[in-house]
Parts: C-alpha cells; structure tokens; sequence
C-alpha cells in the first residue's frame, strides 16, 4: 500500500467520499466482543473502511444474513488435494476459505526449491490468499530417501518472498533433543515456527516450546491438548482425510482456552473437499458439539490470524481485508456467498471468481524413475521365524499398531492371506533409480485382490505399494511408473484404472472437476477388489510410509520402528 491508498482509504472512512462497497442491514459477528453488533460495513479498495452509515457506489441489502470474517486454514498441504494451488483455490473459497497457511514439504522432498518455486508461483495468480511455511525437514528423517535435501542455506532466500511466513512444521523431534547443529541453523530462521509433537511427552514439549515453536496439529487426545495449551503452544484442531481428531479435541475446548485453539485440515483429499468442505466443516462440527457459534467462527478465522501475525485479516472490523462470508444461519453456518478482496469470488457452494491461466510444470514433472523389477522384487524370506513385525491398520488414524503375530508362509518366505488380513506391502525408492525396496506385512487394509500403488507417500513419496500378489504388486508399480505417477489399481494382471498425477507424481494439471470424476473411478475400482468402505484404502496406504508418526512404519529402506526411531527386521528373532 501507497500513501495515494492510504489516503483513499481513510477519506472513504472519514466519509469523504463514496466506498467501493456497502453491505446493509447484515447482522455482523463480532470476534473481539463474541457478540453480535449491526451497522453498514464499508468496503474500499479491497479494506474495510469503516462500520456505521455509509454510502457506496455498490450497495447489497443483506437482511436477514450475517456477515462472517473469512475462514483460514491454519496448517495444509495443498499437493494433498491432488490439484494445483490454482484449482484448489476454486475448491475451497466456496466453502468460505479466503486464507490458508501452507506447507509445500510434499512437492519439496520430491523436486526441492524447484518445486517450491513452482507453487509460490502457482499461487501468485490465484484470489485464494495462500501463505507459506518453508519445509523444515527435507528429508522428513534421515531413515528414507527422499527426492532432495533442503539445509537453511537453501530455505533463507526464500524467507524475502512476500508470502512466505516462517518455518514450516518441525517434524525430526530427535534433531530438536539433540540440538543438531543443521536443525538450530534452521530454528534460527524465523521466529515463526510450526510443530509437529506426534506421540512427544511433556519433557519433549518442553524442549519444543524452548527451542521457539509455537503450534501443534498433531493431538489426538484432550490431554495431549491441555499439555500444549498450559505450555503456550496453540493447537489446531485437525479434520483431514485420514487423521480425523476433530470430535475428540473439542471436548477439551473451553470458553478460557478457545483463543489458543484454530482449525486445519492438514491432508484432505479433493473429494473430501468437495462433498465434506473445508474449513467451514470444522465450523459446523465444533457447533454441533456445543462450542458457540461466534467462539467457532473465532478459532477459524482470529485466533488463526493472530497465530500467525496476520494482522489485517480474521475480523469485521476497519483496516481489515474485506475477506468476509454472507450467511442464511448462524446457527448451521450455511454460507451463501464469499467475498474476498471486497470482491464476490463464490455464491450458493459455486466459484465465480476470474479465471487463470495454467502456470507452466515442466520443471517438476518427469519425476518417477525406478531400477528394473524382477519377479523376485517382494520376496519376504522369513528364515526359520514363524513370527513377524506387522503394520496394525487404526482405521481413520495415522498412528499405526507395532503388531508382532504368526504370518502366513511357503517355502520360508511370507505369502499374503486375505481370510486372515495380510497383505505384502512395499515401499519402491523412485526418485534416483537407486533400486531401494522396503517391504513389509500390513494387516487390517482389506483388500481381498489385486493390488494399488502410489506415488503419494508421505513424506518422501517413493512408490508405495500393496497387495495379494507379488505379480499384480509389480504390474501396479510398473503402472505408476508409465504415467508419470498417481494411483493405479490392479486385478488379476489387469489395469483397472489410473490416474496421473504428472506434476512431481503428486498432482494433476486437469481441472478440479475432471480430477473429481477420475477419482470416482478409482473408488469403483477399489470396491471391485474388496477394499473397505468405512476408510479409504489409498490414503490409509499414502500415510503408511512416514516415518515420524507412531508406531511401525515403511521407507524405501526397510521397516522403521518409530519408538527406537530406527529400521528393524521382518522376521521376529527366535527366543
């Protein structure tokens, strides 16, 4: 802003002259005061100006609705919706998010500061408001093989862009105990600092808020909650596709605390988003559960601001972004239209907002290379153990079971046994050719044949893989490879459906719709070879390859206990 906008607003304000935009006779939900107030809300320039009497050269009579701030999104992945940060714009602002807080780690540990140039530029040209955290951990350990390697020397020129806010979730709690000398080079980088306490204690949430990091997304219980809220830290309350601790958090969620704690969705897929929504569906659960309405509305938009020094943004109120929402309820959060810049960008659950040219992705495309296959690739040899290390399944939790049970077997190795659950799992390095395969047993996935397979593999995202048959494991791997990356399904030797994700094997260039419908033939294929219904079996899998959530894991590397934070074998040692 000039000094030439600095007078204009302030003219406007002063009533000097007509504002851009009234909105008259809205009820405005106030989130200083938790209460209601009346008055016009001017808008000039893209900025409140003002609340009281005024006129506008565009003057909207909203009688009978309520006029909300903006919701943000405290902490998200957008390559997680499988869509640019352009399309994924057009997805979310009409469910009312006009800001979200971003972390680009997924297309980062694939194609590195290549990778976070594309999306800062890709947001550039969207009227989503997207801010970032720089990815902190590039490897997200040092146990797997990623596509690239980000140090503080890489991450510091980009903390000159406009839109780049701090750091990124802190995900290598061990560098954090053991003061690594390239982990406090990163910590010194912003004072804004993004946690990630999967499973920490309250000695290691000490050591966190010490070291200056300030959030956590990670609870899953009320207490794990209460720990960081009495330590300072602010909690988002998070409701994504597979980590879903919304209902169980605001339990513990008080009037006396409600301004530590924000909303996010962290990985939510795209249909997800669509057919569930955002942001706003946080709204609308935390209302359903008994927190006010207007205390709601605060955790999804101020609280979040304030978090995060967004101090233009989260509030009705002048000298504010005119980012703001029109509601029929309060009490349903039923949003009608968005605004965002003082300018309708969705109305009635549709976007409406200008439309914007492809940026280019060819810097960050042809990015899945594998060593040759073999028939032998997914051998499990068991040894003379009749016991192994499975992967237990929690449906709807990214935190797994470290299950030590007798495994199916021929001729000394594991085979895959539907009637029991087991299935061979494999996780295939794809980013250097270097041939690494990590293979393990999962029980609880479900599948009663074929195979699926994926380049979406949190957080390094190698081709992950599973199924009932080392022959349709390979074909589906093999698959993934020949588009460039995405989701295949397999059956019986055959291809039953793919879909690409030819941006770093984690994104699509089509359109949001066009993705949506490819997605809804994936989920036929993955009912035609008995996946379940109550969870989605490709996101469960996607999840299964990160190494900093609790309790057994896979990397390209081998199987990874996360307790020991270290590899262990399949096969049980006998006593």
């Amino acid at each position: 802003m000039n000094k030439t906008q600095l007078k204009n607003r302030i003219d406007a304000a002063n009533q000097k002259r007509k504002v851009d935009l009234v909105i008259r006779n809205a009820t405005i939900i106030n989130v200083f005061t938790k209460t209601l107030t009346t008055g016009d809300v001017a808008v000039s320039d893209g900025t409140i100006v003002g609340i009281g009497n005024y006129k506008g050269v565009q003057e909207i009579d909203a009688t009978g609705k309520y006029i909300s701030p903006g919701l943000i999104d405290a902490h998200v992945h957008i390559e997680s919706s499988m869509v640019t940060p352009q399309q994924f714009s057009k997805v979310v602002l009409p469910h009312g998010v006009t800001t979200v807080i971003t972390d680009p780690h997924e297309i980062a540990n694939v194609s590195g500061t290549i990778g976070l140039e594309f999306m800062l530029e890709d947001a550039e040209s969207t009227l989503l408001d997207i801010k970032f955290m720089l990815p902190s951990c590039v490897p997200s350990t040092s146990f797997e093989n990623a596509g690239a390697k980000l140090s503080a020397k890489d991450l510091e020129p980009f903390l000159q862009h406009k839109n780049v806010l701090g750091l990124a979730e802190v995900m290598d709690f061990p560098a954090v105990m053991r003061a690594d000398e390239t982990m406090l080079d990163k910590l010194m980088l912003s004072q804004q600092i993004d946690g990630h306490a999967a499973g920490l204690t309250e000695l290691d949430i000490n050591v966190y808020g010490t070291a200056g990091i300030l959030t956590d997304h990670e609870c899953v219980t009320k207490e794990e909650m209460m720990i960081r809220l009495e330590r300072g830290m602010y909690v988002m309350l998070r409701e994504g596709s597979v980590a879903k601790n919304l209902e169980t958090l605001l339990e513990g969620v008080t009037e006396q605390n409600a301004h530590r704690c924000l909303f996010c969705t962290d990985d939510k897929h795209l249909d997800d988003l669509i057919e569930e929504g955002s942001i706003d569906f946080n709204v609308r659960t935390a209302i359903k559960q008994g927190i006010s309405p207007i205390t709601a509305i605060s955790m999804a938009s101020l609280n979040a601001a304030q978090c995060f020094g967004l101090r233009q943004k989260g509030a009705i109120a002048p000298g504010y972004d005119a980012d703001f929402l029109m509601l029929d309820s309060l009490e349903d959060f039923i949003i009608s239209s968005v605004y965002k810049s003082g300018q309708l960008v969705a109305e009635n659950g549709k976007y409406v907002g200008s439309i914007q040219g492809k940026s280019d992705s060819l810097a960050v495309q042809d990015t899945v290379r594998i060593a040759k296959l073999t028939p032998t690739s997914f051998q499990i040899p068991m040894g003379n153990s009749r016991k192994a290390h499975v992967i237990g399944i929690n449906p709807n939790n990214l935190i797994t079971e470290h299950l030590i049970l007798e495994v199916p077997q021929a001729d000394g190795a594991f085979v895959s046994n539907i009637e029991k659950d087991f299935l061979k799992i494999a996780v295939i390095e794809r980013h250097r050719a270097t041939g690494n395969i990590g293979l393990g047993i999962v029980q609880g996935l479900g599948l009663k044949n074929g195979a699926i397979a994926t380049t979406v593999a949190h957080d390094s995202h190698n081709i992950i893989a599973v199924g009932t048959t080392d022959k349709d494991i390979k074909m589906a791997v093999e698959a993934v490879q020949q588009i460039n990356g995405g989701l295949v399904v397999v059956q019986n030797g055959k291809v039953l459906t793919t879909l690409s994700l030819a941006i770093a094997g984690l994104m699509s260039e089509e359109s949001f719709e066009d993705v949506y419908r490819q997605l809804k033939k994936v989920d036929e294929s993955l009912l035609r070879i008995g996946a379940p219904t109550h969870f989605n079996a490709f996101l469960t899998l996607s999840f299964l390859s990160l190494p900093v959530i609790p309790h057994l894991k896979l990397t390209d590397c081998g199987l990874f206990d996360v307790a020991t934070f270290q590899h262990i074998k399949i096969a049980v040692d006998k006593e």
